[in-house]
């Protein structure tokens, strides 16, 4: 894309000689100046503001290194939000922490001999002071770290009590396990069959874990987001909601016939009980229990083997459609309840243990999986619901539509519909099923083989059992372990250090040992947002009166990789605790807004591929504002950045105008009168264009505020050279407006124009307490044109723009308008054409 702004010649922000407009800019003075006013002022503490509180949160970040470029981005957009409510006149708490526990600082710790902590530490406090560098507005008398035992003292507080609920326990289950970092992964941890941290092939293993018991609120998670409809992106939504996966069906008991099991009842779950007498045979998971109590003697052999080879796959590997269909048969029928037929059982992949019962009928007409599976294996196949199409025999695909029953006796001819629910009547009457609603959700498995973890406050006594730390005695902290100690043994590394493990019984004083394992950093993260409103209170996990004041967060900022678990989890938690009466909400997030990321040509940034944008360098070439105001000037705050088609040069550019104009409004006095006595053109393009961006922050179309304010800058420059002058009182007006919004993407540059337009910021006239600009309706009635703005000749957008606007701002509005951003879908511009005020037309790479 073309820099329609003039590029500067050197990276402080200095000019070509016959442009001196900003030859006395300087981003990094003004950077050097502001910071230490700012925090003598404590300007972002709350309490600053008189008006409405609002709770402003960026999702906090992980301490692997300094800051970087996507850093540069997510925090530049929170940080926006932030400021435009406190411009607003609201009280805002927008504080900053660390999720500081996890893998790679214990893999860190490993390789240089040192403890994890070490390690976190340090990059904590790097990332601290690059944070004052790149100054969001941020409360830092509420920062924590989930590392620190005050934090997760209270994290262990809350397990107790959730033990205590029953919506905390432990049991022996297949998990996915990674050879290398020797730990439990998630399925989500799982990519391709791999551990998404190191990319190992994981494997399946079976243990005692601890889970948190989600899917007692799995019904409120899902009805509860009806709630945020509107506030939050209806994608992050859909997800949500297929990963809950609510389904309705029946479960259907069936009698096993022949093994050990014999003339006992299996319950099987389907949503398609109107295909039961397609059922030709039956499936069990491989890895289920089931699947070893089920089967023949004769075919135990076969069937541990068959084991052997599934433990190497992951969940995700086996519900994939396209992978070949495998499994033996485990020597018994099973007789269906509708018809009495004997079906054959067989053990397989492609059922996972966690669905349902880990038991299915296969009705291979009329299901995909099955279907495969059963030519693969030579099974029978009986269409039971006619939609018209082809026989799925002969086509190889199942019909799954809409269609008349037929070859299942007394319910032939009805709909699927009717047949549904009659035959969940039957069933319920003969006592062989009943109607079920299940879900896709899984408890939460939040053990972790790890050292750098949340300790689980729990004691295995061989006397009293599962014992739980008693409160008086929390934290459990860690014991100080480095190196060599933390390498992977197959168990976690707490087991090893024997001091730590053994303890007293609280019960009965006896020997005893502590649980080993340590908590998934997702816990860590579902509550944070919560403690943030009181991070040193000591009488709980936090202050009551605090969270009354603050919670649920207003508005939160975050990356849409989060969509699912994270924000699933931070529900969850919260739920329990309105339902333990520890706070009075039942969502914590209001709204919500996802940013994409920040790519190079294309391509995700990586040292190993040699393609990384070093933030550090970014700022020293241009300065903090101008990097801001490239991150938020390049697309809508949901789109990725690809950095090498933007250019901060611009921003230093067209800041080092705004701050000319300041300089020129300056020179010409204080004392020039009423705004009403100015210029009333000039006076009716200013206040329209602080009513639009008002709209525009709203909706956080940033990349259109900005490209609005260097139409205000422009308007600006040509009052102050050829029309009503920098002493006109509407200049003046529009100077400061200009100025008071530029506050919210360029904090230094602004606070520079503000004093430099007579104001005293170190005794607190700062510009960030000025308040938003407010447009007087009077003045917002003018002529405008409609510019039809086209993207390879077809209608995008239609621009409501002055008649005598320039070509390079209306260029700069077409293609950061959300209709052309939408249609370029990433795509570079390679030519604009611009004939102003009335087309745009855009021609991508």
């Amino acid at each position: 894309m073309t820099d329609h702004i003039a590029a500067t010649d050197t990276v402080t922000g200095s000019v070509p000689s016959e442009q001196t407009e900003s030859q006395s800019y300087d981003p990094r003075a003004a950077q050097d100046r502001w910071l230490p006013v700012w925090d003598a002022l404590e300007l972002y503490e709350p309490g600053k503001r008189p008006g409405p509180r609002s709770y402003i949160l960026d999702m906090f970040p992980y301490p692997s290194g300094d800051l970087h470029m996507g850093h540069a981005e997510a925090y530049a957009i929170g940080d926006a939000v932030a400021r435009f409510h406190m411009q607003r006149g609201e009280d805002v708490l927008h504080p900053i922490g660390w999720d500081s526990f996890g893998l790679p600082a214990e893999n860190a710790a490993i390789k240089r001999g040192i403890n994890p902590r070490e390690w976190t530490y340090s990059n904590i406090e790097t990332q601290a002071e690059s944070f004052r560098r790149y100054a969001p507005s941020f409360s830092w008398s509420h920062r924590l770290q989930t590392s620190d035992p005050d934090y997760y003292r209270w994290q262990q507080w809350l397990f107790t009590r959730f033990l205590e609920r029953g919506l905390a326990y432990r049991k022996a289950s297949p998990v996915n396990w990674c050879p290398k970092d020797q730990t439990v992964l998630a399925n989500e941890q799982v990519v391709a069959g791999r551990c998404e941290r190191c990319g190992t092939q994981v494997t399946k293993r079976t243990l005692t874990q601890w889970y948190l018991r989600i899917t007692d609120y799995a019904e409120r998670l899902l009805d509860d987001m009806t709630a945020l409809e509107g506030t939050w992106p209806s994608r992050v939504l859909l997800m949500q909601r297929n990963w809950i996966g609510r389904s309705q069906g029946a479960e259907v008991d069936f009698v096993v016939s022949g093994g050990p099991s014999d003339g006992q009842t299996i319950t099987v779950y389907t949503t398609r009980p109107d295909t039961l007498f397609g059922a030709t045979f039956a499936v069990v998971a491989a890895d289920a229990e089931a699947a070893l109590e089920l089967c023949a003697p004769e075919q135990r052999e076969a069937l541990e083997a068959y084991r052997a080879e599934v433990a190497g796959l992951s969940d995700l590997d086996r519900e994939a459609t396209n992978r070949p269909k495998t499994g033996v048969p485990l020597g018994i029928t099973v007789i269906n309840p509708v018809n009495g037929e004997h079906i054959p059982v067989w053990a397989a992949d492609y059922v996972l243990a966690g669905y349902g019962t880990g038991v299915i009928m296969a009705v291979p007409a009329h299901d995909q999986r099955d279907l495969d599976f059963a030519r693969a294996f030579g099974l029978p196949v009986r269409v039971v619901l006619d939609t018209g199409e082809a026989d799925p025999h002969e086509s190889g695909v199942a019909t799954s539509g809409d269609g008349v029953i037929v070859n299942s006796g007394p319910y032939d001819g009805r709909s699927k519909a009717e047949a549904i629910a009659t035959i969940i009547a039957d069933l319920d009457a003969a006592g062989t099923g009943k109607a079920t609603t299940n879900y896709r959700l899984r408890d939460w498995l939040i053990s972790r083989q790890r050292y750098w973890g949340c300790p689980i406050p729990v004691i295995h006594c061989p006397v009293d059992g599962m014992v739980p730390v008693p409160d008086d005695q929390l934290p459990v902290t860690l014991p100080d372990m480095r190196g060599e100690e933390l390498s992977p043994k197959g168990e976690s590394p707490l087991a090893s250090n024997h001091d730590w493990l053994h303890v007293e019984c609280p019960k009965c004083g006896g020997p005893a040992e502590r649980d080993s394992d340590t908590m998934d950093t997702f816990v860590d993260s579902s509550w944070y947002f919560i403690r943030f409103a009181s991070p040193n209170y000591t009488d709980g996990p936090f202050d009551p009166d605090e969270v009354r004041k603050w919670l649920p967060v207003d508005q939160y900022v975050g990356g849409v990789e989060h969509a699912i678990l994270h924000l699933l989890y931070s529900r969850f938690i919260t739920k329990v605790l309105y339902d333990m009466g520890m706070v009075e909400f039942t969502e914590p997030f209001r709204a919500l807004l996802n940013q994409g990321s920040v790519v190079l040509d294309g391509a995700a940034m990586s040292k190993s591929l040699g393609n990384m944008v070093e933030l550090g360098e970014e700022l020293a070439s241009y300065g903090v504002d101008a990097i801001r105001v490239t991150m938020l000037f390049a697309s809508p705050p949901e789109a990725d950045v690809d950095w090498a088609d933007v250019s901060p040069t611009g921003s230093v550019k067209w800041l080092a105008r705004v701050w000319r104009v300041a300089q020129d409004v300056a020179a010409a006095g204080l004392d020039q009168g009423e705004p009403a006595t100015g210029d009333q053109a000039v006076r009716r393009g200013v206040h329209a264009i602080v009513e639009e961006n008002t709209r525009l922050m709203e909706g956080f179309r940033f990349n259109v505020v900005i490209a609005r304010l260097q139409e205000l800058t422009n308007l600006l420059r040509k009052a102050i050279d050829s029309g009503a002058g920098a002493g006109d009182p509407a200049v003046r007006e529009g100077a400061e407006a200009l100025v008071r919004m530029l506050s919210t993407v360029a904090p230094f540059t602004a606070e520079d124009c503000w004093a430099a337009m007579g104001h005293d910021v170190e005794s607190g006239d700062s510009v960030h307490l000025a308040g938003w600009p407010t447009a007087l309706p009077e003045l917002l009635v003018h002529a405008t044109v409609t510019c039809v703005v086209q993207v390879q000749g077809k209608v995008r957008e239609r621009l409501e723009v002055s008649p005598d606007i320039s070509d390079a701002e209306l260029e700069a509005l077409a293609v950061a308008s959300d209709g052309v951003v939408k249609a370029l879908a990433g795509r570079p511009v390679a030519k604009v054409i611009v004939r102003a005020p009335k087309l745009v037309n855009i021609l991508p790479g």
